[in-house]
């Protein structure tokens, strides 16, 4: 295969990076974000008696996101399937992104007083019940919107450009997304006290919808991507028969590995920033009022080596082979995480999370890598549902449920600025991740017997570029 074959040009590597970021920054707000949102927008100022009287707050943010992951599943398989029958991405992607956009911003115009207004309530009880359950239905519809135009068609969009020798490179760059995303959002955390959450979800909508509008103007769908032939419903399926599954084990024991990864994640992700704020104290006030040029200038080098080493890490995997990362990572993985759960400040767990991250986005480019890989060609739209199923459905269903479990166990009771006693999760969840994360080990061994990570070279038809 020759060394062109393998590069990607200038507008195929923009529309990875504007719509992986843009789509990155929406889920990170919908993952973290709307967390905070219930619990201190809609749960906050309400009186104690309406808090003891509706659904807690652990349980709201646990019902939420196993909510959001079913419909991100069932939506991906839909919308992915009809993708792969009309043989068009570009279209799912753009339309997706706007309405997305749209659905985003509306969550500004979610709070108990409205509803009240809205349903004619008078009942505090009622009022915060009606406000959960609303946040909780209008989280699964933007999950709708953007499981269409980011899960599915986008996802396959960069499957159908990429190849075997260039896509452990493509992900490197959308593993580092999810962090810059998360760190953008972080970021903005501190600005929603000023500008408030109104403000702040018309903003993300606005960009969200503007992504999806450049996008009419610089995507374009490879030149000869046919259309599945088939039945359409049989196709939703495909991915579920026995005969499918054997023939594809590696593509399964992929998707396993990357499951396991994720659920992981999930254990103590949703609940992280009220982790941070209410049990380490962080504050992202203090930490701007005291920052100096040097410090600044150290962050800026120490973020810059750390994207630098993961993307030299992807061409390295593109180079020599995935598997000879996968296994350092997984340790780094555990071991950052077993750290942060006893780091005691701030300070201390953003310096141990550091190892966690950089294990889990390593793993991450080596597993996302691997499933393009093993994915049969004529059914890469199909498959984004059975991806789904691993990446989103089973971690976010599972993960939280035993963040949920062993936060009960060690979480912290503290009386909020209105009186109201409220809980916060404890360390607990770190040791209970890293516990899930070991269990990597299982489907790479067996990935290992059956072949390894090793593929036959595949390369995509050349676009533009």
């Amino acid at each position: 295969m020759s060394a062109k074959a393998n590069r990607l040009g200038g507008r195929v590597w923009f529309n990875i990076i504007l719509f992986g970021l843009v789509g990155q920054l929406a889920w990170s707000v919908e993952n973290m974000f709307f967390n905070t949102f219930l619990y201190n927008s809609i749960y906050t100022g309400a009186s104690q008696a309406a808090v003891d009287g509706s659904v807690d707050v652990m349980s709201a943010i646990s019902l939420m996101v196993a909510c959001s992951a079913a419909t991100a599943v069932i939506t991906t398989f839909l919308a992915g399937t009809l993708s792969d029958k009309v043989g068009k991405r570009k279209v799912f992607i753009c339309v997706g992104y706007l309405l997305w956009g749209v659905v985003t911003a509306s969550f500004g115009a979610i709070s108990r007083d409205h509803t009240a207004a809205l349903f004619g309530l008078t009942d505090e009880i009622q009022i915060l019940t009606v406000t959960v359950a609303l946040v909780v239905v209008m989280d699964c519809v933007m999950t709708l919107m953007g499981s269409v135009g980011n899960d599915a068609a986008f996802n396959a969009w960069v499957t159908d450009v990429t190849n075997t020798k260039n896509r452990a490179t493509v992900e490197s760059v959308l593993a580092l997304l999810p962090l810059f995303a998360t760190a953008v959002v972080m970021g903005l955390s501190g600005a929603v006290g000023g500008i408030g959450y109104d403000v702040f979800f018309y903003a993300l909508g606005g960009a969200v919808l503007l992504c999806g509008v450049v996008g009419l103007f610089t995507l374009r769908d490879r030149p000869t991507m046919q259309k599945t032939d088939g039945n359409y419903f049989a196709n939703l399926i495909y991915g579920f028969r026995p005969g499918v599954v054997k023939e594809n084990k590696r593509l399964y024991l992929a998707f396993a590995a990357a499951c396991i990864s994720s659920t992981a994640f999930q254990v103590f992700f949703p609940y992280i920033f009220i982790y941070l704020g209410n049990v380490l104290n962080f504050s992202l006030d203090s930490v701007l009022a005291s920052l100096t040029p040097a410090i600044m200038v150290a962050a800026v080098v120490v973020i810059a080596v750390v994207v630098a080493l993961i993307v030299c890490m992807g061409r390295l995997m593109d180079r020599f082979g995935k598997e000879k990362f996968v296994w350092i990572s997984i340790l780094l993985y555990a071991a950052g995480l077993v750290a942060a759960g006893f780091a005691e400040t701030s300070t201390s767990f953003l310096i141990c999370a550091v190892p966690a991250l950089g294990g889990w986005a390593l793993l991450s480019v080596a597993m996302n890598a691997s499933v393009r890989d093993y994915m049969p060609a004529d059914k890469v739209g199909a498959f984004q549902g059975i991806r789904m199923i691993f990446f989103v459905l089973l971690p976010m269903v599972i993960g939280p449920y035993i963040g949920n479990l062993v936060c009960r166990v060690s979480e912290v009771t503290y009386t909020n600025e209105y009186g109201v006693v409220t809980s916060a999760p404890g360390n607990v969840m770190f040791f209970a991740a890293a516990a899930v994360a070991v269990f990597v080990f299982v489907p790479v061994l067996f990935l290992r017997k059956f072949g390894g990570f090793s593929v036959p070279e595949k390369t995509a038809p050349s676009e533009e570029n």
